[in-house]
């Protein structure tokens, strides 16, 4: 099963892109995945329901979050109610520490994402603050990426021996699926999402010509 693990909709406050048109670009583009996650910035989008979505377009769609550390910015996964009362998603200077122990707790995953991007990616903060403690995975492949920021990513990554994601960081339609991760079985709720992060049996990929 291949997903987008990185997306963004009108909910984001940059977000141009409507669920429904992820969907029908996916379909009607015959792009070769079978679902994205919703990865709101700032926010858990708790109101918003797509399941009748899901079913019409036979699309895995999930829901998580983006947020904002001193190393940059990080996903997560498996975001419950619970999680969400440890810290404020809307505090763009969260520590990393802090939001991976929530994590950590409540059975959720932090992933830092884009980390070879300036300012907002992991990579940019190592001399300053040292590698952090508690990562285990980060994205390395972005499709918003430029020159070689998923490089430095996948070379952080194996330097320090994470595994890594593909997500689209799309905004905009068109943008979905550029990249994404392959997992080895279904996965079909937030929960099973963890579960099979957690399990590391996981591949990202790229379908951008340039990566």
């Amino acid at each position: 099963m291949i997903l987008d693990l990185h997306t963004h909709s009108i909910k984001s406050d940059d977000g141009r892109a409507k669920v429904q048109n992820y969907c029908q670009w996916i379909r009607s583009r015959e792009l070769p995945i079978d679902g994205f996650v919703l990865t709101e910035h700032r926010q858990f989008d708790l109101e918003s329901d797509y399941a009748s979505l899901a079913s019409s377009f036979d699309l895995c769609i999930l829901k998580g979050a983006e947020v904002e550390t001193e190393y940059g910015h990080v996903l997560v996964f498996g975001v419950t109610e619970p999680l969400m009362r440890e810290f404020d998603f809307s505090d763009i200077h969260l520590p990393l520490a802090k939001v991976i122990a929530a994590c950590e707790k409540h059975n959720a995953v932090p992933v830092p994402c884009h980390p070879g991007r300036k300012r907002v990616g992991m990579c940019a903060h190592l001399e300053e603050f040292g590698v952090p403690e508690g990562v285990k995975i980060v994205e390395v492949f972005n499709g918003g990426s430029r020159d070689q920021e998923d490089a430095v990513a996948q070379a952080m990554a194996d330097a320090q021996g994470y595994r890594g994601i593909g997500g689209s960081d799309a905004h905009i339609v068109s943008h979905v699926g550029r990249c994404a991760t392959r997992f080895p079985a279904r996965v079909n709720s937030e929960a099973e999402l963890v579960e099979a992060l957690n399990a590391g049996e996981f591949e990202a990929i790229t379908y951008r010509e340039s990566a």
